[in-house]
């Protein structure tokens, strides 16, 4: 009996659980290199969508933080359309920041994933971060 109530609630929990997280493969975005410019910072950043639907918009909410963990810069970027099994490098600059000066950078929040409000809010958990820039971590 025990183990008939045990497979039941397994299989409510699996009957459950969101579409997405069934059908939706990981997003990866990385911090792939900083390059200085100057008295500012060019950011290369590498996103991959193994899936099949393309993500647009997919706008993100950045805090660039000081090697002190201080928050040097908060900024909204849009790294959409990102077309479905496609890898591609979106590129930003940040005036007035050297790159020595990065300590870390973390995706505060998603600002838009997708048309509907819906797919917003499914999309934070499908991103996977990851950082080639030494003693610069890059966070959720």
């Amino acid at each position: 009996m025990r183990r008939l109530l045990s497979a039941i609630g397994l299989a409510a929990i699996c009957a459950t659980a969101p579409a997405w997280a069934q059908e939706s493969p990981r997003i990866t975005i990385e911090l792939n290199r900083l390059e200085a410019q100057g008295n500012n910072c060019r950011v290369w950043l590498l996103l991959r969508n193994p899936g099949q639907e393309a993500v647009d918009p997919l706008r993100l909410d950045l805090l660039m933080f000081g090697k002190d963990g201080v928050i040097a810069r908060r900024m909204a970027l849009d790294v959409g359309p990102l077309p479905e099994q496609k890898t591609m490098a979106r590129i930003f600059d940040l005036a007035n920041q050297p790159c020595d000066g990065i300590g870390s950078v973390l995706l505060n929040d998603v600002l838009a994933c997708g048309p509907t409000p819906e797919t917003r809010a499914a999309c934070l958990p499908r991103l996977a971060l990851a950082s080639r820039v030494g003693g610069v971590s890059f966070d959720k």
